[in-house]
């Protein structure tokens, strides 16, 4: 019997790998929109697709990632300046976007663009730190898309929308894994209500990666400007130490996370260029083997782990 399971197992995963296999083809006819191509996985995607052939239509926030851009990248590809957070600059993309692509529709839209700090408990942060990232990371993501969707529904296209494993569980303070799970939301709502119309909704879940938007100094010096802003008898409550003790964690964190953001990259572009992508693609090993399994566990397994790897504040009862 156990065989037999096992032969089933293998057959799946055979013929899932034999159907994805197949490309749409025609590169240099489809327009693929990305958001946050600055640095990271945004830059590094409109590079490799630029190679493939298609027509880029990359978003900066700083005049520096558009000219990076241009200069390492063929003439396909069009640089251009994106606030994801600012509605007179979302449809001002949206236009220039329309002007290029035509009749032809947009392929493809690349919801990449994120911000990950703050990082820190709810009580140190004020209402206004959890709105401006969501302002980014979730309504940046629904602004964007609705503004090109008719576009993506003509050439009957897809959109791809970057999450993140903190999607699936809440690791950390701060309103990242909160925009995170706002994405995964509105991409299931979205993927249904698409299929009506032809048009594919994919979701990108990756694990801990090395990029600019995440890295030991930029945490350091947020969490330091949050500490000082604190009331004194919060920070007594903290400790002293406190601070130290979680960056000593996030540097022990740090040397596990990956450099190797193609990836991330290859699973953008099989939902992009695949004939039959996935629904969802998990990137990374600890997305696969850690974050996933943990995300199906009962909650006081979860409330566990995390209870446990937490920094605890000094005058914790519990």
């Amino acid at each position: 019997m156990f065989l037999y399971l096992l032969g089933l197992v293998a057959f799946l995963f055979l013929y899932r790998w034999y159907r994805e296999r197949d490309r749409v083809g025609n590169e240099n006819d489809k327009y693929v929109y990305i958001t946050g191509c600055d640095s990271g996985f945004g830059n590094a995607l409109a590079k490799h697709l630029d190679k493939m052939g298609y027509r880029v239509m990359a978003s900066c926030f700083t005049e520096k990632g558009e000219d990076e851009l241009r200069k390492a990248c063929s003439e396909r590809l069009t640089a251009f300046h994106l606030d994801v957070s600012n509605t007179e600059s979302v449809n001002k993309a949206a236009e220039f976007i329309k002007n290029h692509v035509g009749e032809k529709g947009l392929w493809a839209l690349v919801n990449n663009a994120g911000v990950a700090l703050p990082s820190a408990p709810f009580q140190w942060l004020t209402i206004e730190d959890f709105r401006s990232m969501l302002d980014v990371n979730l309504f940046g993501v629904i602004a964007v898309t609705l503004s090109v969707l008719p576009l993506i529904k003509k050439a009957r296209g897809r959109v791809v929308n970057v999450s993140s494993v903190a999607g699936r569980v809440s690791c950390h303070g701060g309103p990242y894994s909160i925009s995170k799970y706002g994405v995964e939301a509105f991409n299931d709502d979205l993927r249904r209500e698409m299929l009506h119309f032809g048009v594919k909704v994919l979701c990108i879940e990756p694990g801990a990666f090395k990029t600019s938007i995440f890295t030991q100094n930029a945490v350091e010096r947020k969490k330091k400007e949050l500490w000082d802003r604190l009331p004194q008898e919060m920070k007594e409550e903290y400790g002293s130490l406190y601070l130290d003790k979680v960056m000593t964690k996030l540097k022990n964190f740090e040397k596990m996370m990956s450099t190797d953001l193609m990836k991330v990259v290859s699973c953008m572009e099989h939902a992009i260029s695949a004939v039959h992508p996935r629904t969802r693609y998990l990137a990374g090993w600890d997305a696969k083997f850690f974050w996933l399994p943990l995300s199906y566990m009962p909650t006081f397994v979860t409330d566990y782990v995390f209870y446990r790897l937490a920094v605890k504040p000094e005058k914790a009862v519990m």
